[in-house]
């Protein structure tokens, strides 16, 4: 095996590793000079993320040997993993693995092919693992022979092709590397092993050396031969700031590129990513992008064939871009060198909507309104006013869509699909907003957009929860905010014609709802919930004791019941969030279909 040896195949690799190793070096004599965005301005800020929140929509591609054993290895189907994990949870030799390696062969690999369909999809970006954590580096790296052009019969670059293709269509271009583990080169991480340590004897050495070696020369190598504009580290494991800043200079190398979050060693770069899932608010002042899966997997595995609709992508990129998000969405090709006929087939179909309705995606800014029960919002602000774009995923039976909370009467109301231009009338009471006209039929059948054009400053009260004159307060599933965590799926679903928050299997999502509290006084807390086994939740109103609960079982998810969860003293009228968080050592699976406030003592 080759782990620094300087073989006479590569002529100048030495001189290559003294340069790159002077290089990060003679960056790190001045700690203050580390990071080249240290000192940028909120202009200088914003020319550079321009492009990337215009864009709002983009391709994630996760692609290299594992896609040979596509998540079979001896013959078993390994169900517990993602595709791109097979080494490490099967424990598969270093040597064993390479073999694999001989079979990558992607002869139907079409790059312009690929470019293509992204922007067909509507997309404006597209990242490739350069490597993953298989060490295996998808261009001819001088530092290795585990790259594509020694370990390989293809033998030759695929990243370098796609970056040409990405931008003759338009688009740009970015390259995910996993800087700290690495499975097969010796010193890389390995996710549950002490440092330097490893499965296999020929994966153990020093961590250090490892990114001085190899993680910095090729990071090195990509930013000078590809130029890309986005730059996605991965997976952080030992990384401290001292071992970061061998790193963080090299993004010099490739001026007013982007950065993600998980370099490691306090470096939060421009932008933060949670992963498969949907933050429930997203994030103030910082730019993010959700990454995630078609089926459950990110490399290729054969026989994962648990799609989610073209129906829920479109949803989850207007939900994604109403909270001032981008969605950076998975393939996962074969060894062939074929995006999976399923994805192509959703692409196509989102690209057919973003042909619409595009421009209530592309450029636009996070909602204004609190919480819409039918569907998302996103914004423009122009010099004349304000454009909205009302994505309603449930279109309404009677006629009439509620938009609570906006105060302008708008100057045009327009159905993005027909053009056809909408009436309005104001709702009556005590609440503001407009009742906008529309047709018996939704446009679209995933989401149809509503155009509102506002002239001068937009003005809209935040609408929430509030108290029935006689004090009690009902919280319903689709006012709560959903906290999913990495590996969680927690969200609202609907049946029988009642909706309720399901798929909480996991104790790292939890619950939250935001509301109005006009008459402070004692009040009895119950939940309207279902469940197979008994349960342990803690609940507190943000700020306040936490108090625990424990849940009796109701028999099933299909028979719902009230539970009281306990007694709340509320000393002043106000806006309160109310949050049900699992309890780590009791908590079973339930499903919510209200929470409930009722009056014990008044004041």
């Amino acid at each position: 095996m080759k782990m620094i040896r300087l073989s006479a195949q590569k002529t100048g690799r030495c001189i290559f590793l003294l340069c790159t190793m002077f290089s990060v070096m003679s960056h790190a004599q001045d700690e203050r000079t580390l990071d080249p965005y240290a000192n940028e301005t909120k202009e200088e800020r914003d020319a550079r993320m321009d492009w990337w929140r215009e864009a709002r929509f983009g391709m994630f591609i996760h692609w290299g040997v594992y896609a040979v054993p596509a998540g079979v290895h001896n013959g078993k189907e390994i169900t517990r993993n993602n595709g791109e994990w097979i080494m490490h949870y099967e424990k598969i030799p270093v040597d064993e693995y390479k073999e694999y390696a001989k079979q990558f062969n992607p002869v139907k690999y079409d790059p312009v092919a690929w470019a293509r369909l992204a922007k067909e999809a509507g997309m404006r970006y597209m990242v490739i693992t350069s490597k993953h954590h298989d060490g295996f580096a998808l261009f001819p790296s001088d530092v290795t022979d585990w790259d594509i052009a020694d370990a390989s019969p293809y033998g030759k670059d695929l990243i370098g092709p796609l970056a040409d293709a990405a931008r003759d269509e338009g688009l740009h271009i970015g390259f995910y590397y996993s800087h700290a583990q690495d499975w097969v080169n010796p010193g890389g991480a390995k996710r549950g092993f002490e440092e330097g340590d490893g499965w296999d004897e020929m994966q153990k050495g020093d961590y250090d050396a490892y990114l001085d070696n190899i993680a910095a020369p090729q990071v090195k190598e990509i930013l000078t031969r590809y130029k890309p504009d986005i730059l996605w580290w991965d997976f952080p494991v030992w990384m401290n700031k001292k071992r970061a800043d061998r790193l963080i200079p090299l993004i010099r190398l490739a001026p007013g590129i982007i950065t993600n979050d998980r370099l490691g060693g306090g470096y939060k770069g421009d932008t933060d990513t949670p992963e498969q899932h949907i933050p429930a608010t997203g994030f103030k002042n910082r730019d993010w992008e959700v990454c995630m899966t078609m089926n459950k997997t990110w490399g290729y595995k054969s026989f994962d064939h648990n799609w989610k609709s073209s129906r829920d992508l479109i949803q989850k990129l207007c939900d994604i871009v109403s909270k001032g998000g981008n969605f950076l969405l998975n393939v996962g090709p074969t060894a062939e060198g074929e995006i999976p006929q399923p994805s192509v087939e959703r692409l196509k179909a989102i690209g057919a909507w973003m042909d619409v309705n595009g421009e209530s995606i592309y450029g636009t800014t996070a909602s204004p309104f609190h919480r819409l029960t039918w569907g998302r919002c996103t914004r423009k602000d122009h010099s004349e006013g304000t454009t909205l774009y009302l994505q309603v995923f449930d279109w309404p039976s009677d006629g009439k869509l509620l938009v609570p909370g906006l105060k302008n009467r708008p100057k045009s109301i327009q159905l993005l699909q027909s053009g056809a231009m909408l009436n309005a009338q104001s709702i009556a009471g005590e609440t503001p907003g407009i009742a906008i006209e529309v047709p018996a039929n939704a446009p679209d059948r995933a989401v149809s957009v509503i155009k509102l054009e506002i002239e001068g400053e937009l003005d809209v009260e935040a609408v929430m929860p509030e108290q029935d004159s006689d004090g009690t307060l009902k919280l319903e599933p689709v006012f709560a905010d959903l906290h999913n965590r990495f590996g969680t799926n927690l969200q609202l679903e609907n049946t029988h014609g009642e909706s309720h928050i399901g798929q909480w299997s996991k104790s790292g999502a939890w619950v939250s709802w935001t509301f109005l509290i006009s008459r402070p006084g004692q009040y009895r807390v119950t939940a309207k919930l279902s469940s197979e086994k008994d349960s342990k939740v803690t609940w507190n109103l943000a700020g306040k004791k936490k108090n625990d609960a424990m849940i009796e079982a109701t028999g099933g998810f299909e028979n719902y019941e009230v539970r009281e969860l306990g007694i709340i003293d509320v000393k002043e009228a106000g806006t309160y969030s109310l949050e049900i968080r699992p309890d780590k050592e009791g908590w079973n699976p339930i499903q919510v279909r209200s929470v409930n406030f009722d009056p014990v003592i008044a004041r």
